[in-house]
């Protein structure tokens, strides 16, 4: 990984761990050590989803831009496709609270995908070659 993936990495993890540390808490008041067990798994599925697709997507820059963005397409087809079978496969879960699962990875999501954002805007990327001549105006 760059530089510069490592620090959208850190960016997008640490406001969603810290949601996740504020649902485990929230959830072992409300519903106990279940509660506590389906917050935790939750985190912990958004944490390696995630990381997992941005990864992918920065290898994947470095092959081209549009091995890149169909990177990106694909990992987000994918990510939310399992993670809506994952919650309708624990929607009846005994051995921990599917409810603080769901809610869990619904709020870090939002803030992995906030703190995603907020790292690429933070990058000072060039998204024009400086050393590219302009078609038609006699450069080589």
């Amino acid at each position: 990984m760059q530089a510069n993936d490592v620090r959208v990495l850190k960016g997008a993890a640490i406001p969603a761990l810290a949601v996740g540390l504020v649902a485990v808490v929230v959830a072992v008041i409300l519903a106990g050590v279940q509660g506590a067990l389906g917050a935790f798994i939750g985190v912990a599925l958004v944490a390696v989803f995630f990381t997992v697709g941005l990864v992918a997507v920065s290898w994947a820059g470095r092959i081209s831009p549009q091995m890149m963005m169909l990177a990106a397409i694909a990992s987000y087809a994918v990510k939310v496709l399992l993670i809506m079978a994952l919650l309708k496969a624990f929607e009846n879960a005994t051995a921990f609270s599917p409810r603080a699962f769901a809610l869990t990875v619904v709020a870090c999501t939002v803030a992995w995908t906030v703190g995603e954002m907020r790292g690429f805007m933070k990058l000072r990327l060039l998204y024009v070659e400086p050393e590219a001549g302009v078609s038609g105006q006699g450069h080589p």
